[in-house]
């Protein structure tokens, strides 16, 4: 089974699913598909994280996180008198890491494939070549795009001669694409990283003044690390480690809730969110607080994930609000919403999830001339200034200052649910600062609450990152009733659109799968 957030894509890792590939075989033809066909945040010129889980238990993750420049420095998007510059972090080609995706792929090739490489690239060259029919969702995503047109010309790929935006049904044809992707199935990585499509980076930085060069590429790699692992309810959960605060987050979240009787409260009651939103508060203090790159910094995971550190955070919590103020020290010393998962299974029982992203919606906005992708904007997943949110509003510190060659810290969470030692649920979303909330409450939804993944996907979420110290939840989600007694709490609250594009599959007697109702994706089993 194939989960992901674009059916062609979806229907991609299915094909190679059933002529006898892996789902590691799967997910890198998945990969290669959602960058032609989910060009806001599928990619080749972005990052993200790879956690599969072989049939022998096997378990494998793969950091593939773009890098700052080696000429990145910490006060670059400070004027003289220290003050961020609008937009430098966030548009252009100063803004662009250096791109993980196709090392972070090969990688997984090479770990656990089972097919030729130029075979799991070959569908995506095909789908760029011949063009796909644009869903309602992409022609929005588009529209959305136009303001950025007259900045970033280039963007004119996602358009007519005429200047309107290419509307649903239409095809969308990236030629230039299609030769880029050409040249990594023929070559692999060493034609992104030191050949021709890295000579067009490099040129389209030039161009633009961006920093990355021919040694930040030629210098990239993707990295095995250990993932980060926990037990809720007695069920294991294997997730992303540093650089991604996301598995941390996590555990420290499901490790507050394992407290409490979330299952006699009911979902969506006001004691339910209460103790997830104080769960929530106290986890990302700490978010900001100790993470970043493991590779420059030492972070005290072993004690954030701990069920002894989590019983501590608890002990504080009451049936009232905590306010954030208060929580603004630990009890210890010492990423766009545009971003996307897929989730597969195969007939062995090997699994793996993935999550990929360009930060931002279509990332910096700049497409490298004559090689038809978008870059990422991810150094803006920095803390650019202490105290200083993002374009999420995450708050950050030092732990997650900009150095050359550093990965910026990340809340992307692709995440394996064990049950006895076999796989239960593997699952993600896109959502910037919500993938982490989103996650637990899926997992809290299932476990706790008996939903099945169709259920859990689509019920209402809500989101609290620490600062702001409010309780987000989306259009309609939370009762009248429910939003009073939150408030009666102490609880801020304020509405917004929709959280999350999850992508589930659950392994029980049966598998099932479910793409979330608030994106265009689709399930598909292989059978």
């Amino acid at each position: 089974m194939v989960s992901t957030a674009c059916p062609q894509a979806t229907e991609i890792g299915v094909s190679i699913l059933r002529s006898g590939g892996n789902a590691m075989d799967a997910a890198i033809a998945t990969g290669f598909a959602l960058a032609v066909t989910y060009p806001a945040a599928g990619n080749i010129g972005g990052g993200g994280f790879l956690l599969s889980r072989r049939s022998d238990g096997t378990i494998t993750f793969i950091d593939f996180r773009e890098k700052a420049p080696a000429a990145a420095s910490e006060g670059m998007y400070l004027d003289e008198g220290g003050n961020v510059i609008g937009n430098a972090s966030t548009l252009g080609h100063m803004s662009a890491g250096v791109p993980g995706t196709v090392r972070g792929l090969y990688e997984a090739w090479k770990v656990h494939g089972s097919r030729p490489w130029e075979e799991l690239v070959a569908p995506a060259v095909e789908l760029a070549r011949g063009g796909f029919p644009i869903s309602e969702e992409l022609s929005q995503s588009l529209m959305r795009l136009e303001k950025h047109g007259a900045a970033f010309p280039a963007l004119a790929i996602f358009r007519h001669e005429n200047g309107a935006p290419l509307g649903p049904g239409e095809m969308l044809v990236q030629g230039a694409l299609a030769k880029t992707l050409e040249m990594i199935a023929s070559d692999g990585p060493d034609s992104f990283y030191e050949g021709t499509i890295a000579s067009l980076m490099v040129e389209e930085m030039r161009r633009g003044g961006g920093l990355i060069t021919h040694e930040d590429l030629r210098n990239y790699r993707a990295v095995l690390r250990e993932p980060v692992k926990g037990v809720y309810r007695g069920f294991d959960i294997i997730s992303a480690p540093p650089p991604s605060s996301g598995g941390v987050v996590l555990l420290e979240i499901l490790n507050m809730l394992e407290g409490f009787d979330l299952a006699s409260a009911g979902p969506l009651s006001s004691r339910a969110v209460h103790w997830m939103v104080e769960a929530e508060k106290r986890a990302y203090r700490d978010r900001a607080t100790y993470l970043g790159d493991p590779d420059f910094i030492d972070m005290p995971v072993a004690r954030l994930i701990s069920k002894e550190y989590a019983g501590r955070l608890r002990s504080d919590m009451s049936e009232m609000s905590t306010p954030s103020s208060s929580l603004s020290q630990a009890p210890f010393d010492p990423e766009s919403e545009e971003t996307t998962h897929y989730s597969i299974i195969d007939g062995a029982g090997n699994v793996v999830a993935v999550t990929v992203t360009l930060n931002d919606s279509y990332g910096s906005k700049v497409i490298v001339g004559g090689a038809g992708f978008l870059l990422n904007n991810e150094m803006d997943d920095f803390s650019i200034k202490p105290g200083e949110p993002n374009i999420y509003g995450l708050t950050g510190g030092t732990a997650n200052a900009i150095r050359p060659g550093k990965r910026m810290l990340s809340s992307m969470a692709p995440t394996i649910v064990l049950r006895g030692q076999k796989p239960f649920i593997v699952l993600g979303t896109p959502g910037g600062s919500t993938i982490i909330t989103t996650v637990a409450q899926l997992i809290v939804d299932i476990i706790d609450f008996g939903m099945d993944p169709a259920e859990a996907v689509s019920a209402p979420r809500f989101h609290h990152q620490w600062l702001p110290d409010l309780i987000y939840y989306e259009n309609d989600a939370l009762p009248d009733s429910i939003l009073g007694d939150l408030r009666r709490r102490g609880h801020d609250l304020r509405e917004r659109d929709p959280i999350g594009d999850a992508q589930v599959i659950m392994i029980r007697e049966d598998r099932c799968g479910a793409s979330d109702p608030r994106g265009g994706g689709r399930s598909l089993g292989s059978n």
